[in-house]
């Protein structure tokens, strides 16, 4: 089942009730037969003329008393409840207790990159129809990543949860939507690298938190110091915590997956981009994901959910498990023999406030009654769960968001962000001789060849929902010449090479060819993980063919989330140009033929290392570590701990233009007085290695606020385009340090300078959050000694030393 992490908490249409059988005048028929149009006159719970008709007074009830605060105003509504309608509100799927005015809800509905029509919001009216027949499908996550551009992550993010409120408005969605997808792409096979921001955790908790806040922040209450009442937009989600990036790999499927992790790795990686999404983006939700962790089902771990999320992080919302998450422990897992309450009392006392899926519904009430828990752990997540209504204004309203209409969906505006965020996301990976941009004033007829020549649906990846449109790739280059289009392939897998000879004829009398390749769904996708880094059947040998019949440029452009090795396409000096552009979206062709022609000039940079497809024979997918495994030969995963050949690196990608850069200011070290509380820990270092005296200190027994350092970077535009350049910033700990990461990504900034100008960039840091290395322990320690601030690609260095004076 899939599972998704965005709740479209609905008044407008979630008012068709379930009646419990209590004490209620009303009958099942007389809700369920109430006419649609009727409902959509009520915008909200608390409405005093909801149920005039129905002989219930709103305003008798407390919980609709907005002159008091919402834990208040929840403990009454739960107070009300018996415990059989507590537990029939504790599933995706809430049943409502008409005889209090308590609607039915569906709280799940998915916006990961655009409104989604995936969800239980289709069990009371369609997302799309007649009315609304789509929304703006912005790139897949991967490659709005690509861009670097943490403000154009924020703005997507608003344009989503506009168009949601706007559905909401109109009866075609709800508020609370399980996204974005957040989990760290450890193994390049990985199905669903495309749902998510790459494989740097500090990049993808970035992503989340600004995504996030574009989701859910409304304006003139982001700084408010109550963040338990603090307004919302809508209600996101991050999404599958923790460890979790296999899904089905040579019969090991994500159900019965024991990831056996060290606390060194769940700390520096699979947990620190959920912390950046409940402390910096300020998430309403958190979704457990399918597998166990150590031997312990993650969504029945009180150390991961209760003690972590809403302990240590202190989550302000609720945490949902992932579809089914219940069933999958008992079935698969097999952890508490077959025994549905346990399973249920477990998730309880574990932190689990909401079972997408109906374990909950069907079995948290016995679970009370056998004994298994209190009825205060279903108050708990009934809380939990109703104040976040409340501040989405499920209950009151939310006047700023009333007028928002259709003309809201699909506008000009958004559709020019998804152009826009399409054609930043793209890389340029190859560009010999300075080939492109091509000009319209030399190229007239140009060959568009291949299985993704004319793509549409790929191009929006999955947890999609309606496109306003599409643009092919055919449908963009048709804007700069005459384009003469063969397929070259009958699918993506291209299984047979009978297509082959008429797109090599068409290469050869066009004035440029481009050549559209790569991987879709039937390739990469939840549910299903590559075995190779390879492009999939004969597209390998299409390319070959037409690059070496073609007397004209030849330019490839791959559509993937994952890397793949095209190391022969790299170094075939007949292949120009190539460009990587991910899944982008609706406006896709638009964008990459803007590209192409220089109407954009690219600058985007990757969010995944490109593997050789030789690094998957290396070592298997089940393998968690991160660090190399030289007793078993195991290589090092991601850029942060892998030394080897690559066929591209994490951040590469080329620009039209050229950028040099310059250390105009800094601070090149940080001297700190321990105090008789603050006592160095120790550090392994390789043999031969200074260690110093005080090797390193506990980040949790320092005053963090009080850590800063800045220094400033002036980047110089020195070619003769316009362009745009993402300034990144790497730290590389002191020499020795065992086990610590080759370099690792603490700051970015994406800049726009005309050719010939130059800008200055500030960055302000913080020791504790840039400089730290966890041990093998788990100790979050900073360590003493020079490091090395590295900017780019190794353009510019400097080194940065932390000191400790007793």
């Amino acid at each position: 089942m899939v599972n998704f992490c965005v709740i479209l908490s609905t008044v407008t249409l979630a008012l068709f009730l379930t009646l419990n059988e209590a004490t209620n005048s009303l009958s099942t028929s007389d809700i369920n037969d109430t006419p649609y149009a009727l409902m959509n006159n009520y915008t909200h719970v608390c409405d005093p003329s909801r149920f005039n008709d129905l002989g219930l007074d709103m305003t008798s009830f407390a919980y609709c008393d907005t002159s008091l605060p919402y834990d208040t105003r929840v403990k009454d509504l739960i107070d009300r409840m018996t415990l059989e309608e507590k537990a029939q509100q504790i599933g995706d799927t809430a049943y409502g207790v008409p005889r209090i005015g308590l609607p039915k809800y569906e709280w799940w509905s998915e916006a990961l990159h655009g409104v989604s029509n995936v969800g239980q919001w289709n069990n009371i009216a369609s997302f799309f129809d007649d009315e609304i027949p789509g929304a703006t499908s912005f790139p897949t996550p991967i490659s709005t990543t690509a861009s670097f551009n943490q403000s154009m992550w924020k703005m997507i993010g608003q344009a989503v949860s506009t168009e949601a409120r706007a559905m909401y408005n109109l009866g075609h969605a709800g508020l609370t939507f399980w996204s974005p997808n957040i989990n760290v792409v450890r193994d390049p096979r990985w199905g669903r690298a495309l749902e998510t921001p790459g494989e740097d955790p500090y990049a993808v908790g970035t992503y989340a938190s600004n995504y996030v806040r574009g989701l859910q922040d409304v304006e003139g209450t982001e700084n408010a110091t109550d963040l338990n009442s603090r307004p919302l937009k809508v209600a996101a989600c991050c999404k599958h915590y923790a460890a979790y990036d296999v899904d089905a790999w040579l019969g090991l499927e994500r159900y019965n997956f024991d990831a056996r992790v060290t606390e060194q790795d769940m700390l520096e990686t699979f947990l620190k981009p959920f912390e950046m999404c409940v402390k910096d983006g300020d998430v309403t939700s958190v979704m457990c994901s399918y597998n166990k962790i150590n031997g312990i089902p993650a969504c029945a771990d009180p150390k991961l959910l209760k003690d972590t999320i809403r302990g240590e992080w202190d989550l302000h919302g609720y945490i949902v498990s992932d579809c089914d998450s219940i069933e999958v422990i008992i079935n698969h897992h097999k952890w508490l023999k077959d025994l549905p309450e346990d399973a249920v009392a477990q998730g309880l006392k574990a932190g689990l406030d909401l079972d997408c899926g109906n374990y909950y519904t069907n079995y948290a009430n016995n679970a009370v009654v056998q004994g298994k828990i209190k009825e205060g752990e279903i108050d708990i997540a009934l809380k939990n769960l109703y104040v976040v209504l409340m501040r989405l204004g499920f209950f009151d309203g939310s006047p700023q968001f009333e007028t928002l209409a259709k003309d809201d969906i699909c506008s000009d505006e958004h559709i020019e962000l998804a152009t826009e965020a399409a054609r930043e996301g793209i890389v340029l990976l190859k560009n010999d001789d300075n080939i492109l941009p091509l000009s319209s004033d030399n190229i007239k007829t140009i060959a568009v060849i291949g299985p993704h020549a004319n793509a549409t649906s790929a191009m929006i990846g999955n947890y999609a929902g309606i496109p306003c449109k599409y643009s092919s790739p055919i449908d963009g280059f048709s804007a700069y010449g005459d384009v003469q289009y063969e397929m070259g392939c009958d699918s993506v897998a291209c299984n047979n090479d009978s297509l082959i000879f008429t797109a090599v004829q068409a290469a050869k009398q066009a004035d440029a060819t481009i050549l559209v390749m790569g991987l879709d769904l039937s390739v990469e996708a939840e549910s299903l993980d590559r075995v190779d880094l390879l492009l999939p059947g004969y597209q390998t040998q299409l390319i070959n063919q037409v690059a070496s019949e073609s007397k004209n440029p030849v330019i490839l452009v791959v559509l993937s989330a994952g890397g793949v090795d095209i190391s022969f396409a790299k170094n075939n000096a007949n292949i120009k140009a190539i460009l990587w552009a991910g899944y982008p979206g609706e406006e896709g062709g638009r964008a990459i033929a803007d590209v192409v022609f220089g109407e954009h000039n690219p600058g985007g940079r990757l969010p995944l290392t490109w593997h050789e497809n030789s690094y998957v024979d290396m070592l298997p997918m089940t393998s968690m570590t991160l660090r190399p495994l030289e007793s078993l030969g195991y290589p090092g995963r991601t850029y942060r701990f892998f030394n080897g050949s690559t066929v591209y690196p994490f951040g590469y990608g080329l620009s039209y233009t050229e950028f040099s850069y310059k250390l105009s200011s800094s601070e090149k070290s940080l001297n700190i007085q321990l105090n008789k509380f603050q006592h160095c820990r120790d550090l392994d270092y390789t043999d031969g290695s200074f260690k110093p005296p005080c090797p390193a200190v506990l980040i949790d027994d320092l005053q963090c606020d009080d850590q800063n350092f800045e220094f400033e970077v002036e980047v110089h535009n020195i070619g003769e385009k316009d362009g745009r350049e993402v300034v990144m910033l790497y730290y590389t700990p002191p020499n020795g340090i065992q086990e610590a990461p080759l370099k690792q990504l603490i700051a970015f900034e994406k800049v726009f300078l005309a050719a010939g100008e130059s800008q200055k960039v500030q960055f302000q840091l913080n020791a504790c959050k840039s400089l730290g290395v966890v041990s093998y322990n788990g100790n979050n320690l900073l360590p003493s000694g020079s490091g090395t601030i590295v900017i780019g690609n190794d353009l510019l260095s400097f080194p940065m030393s932390v000191n400790f004076q007793n």
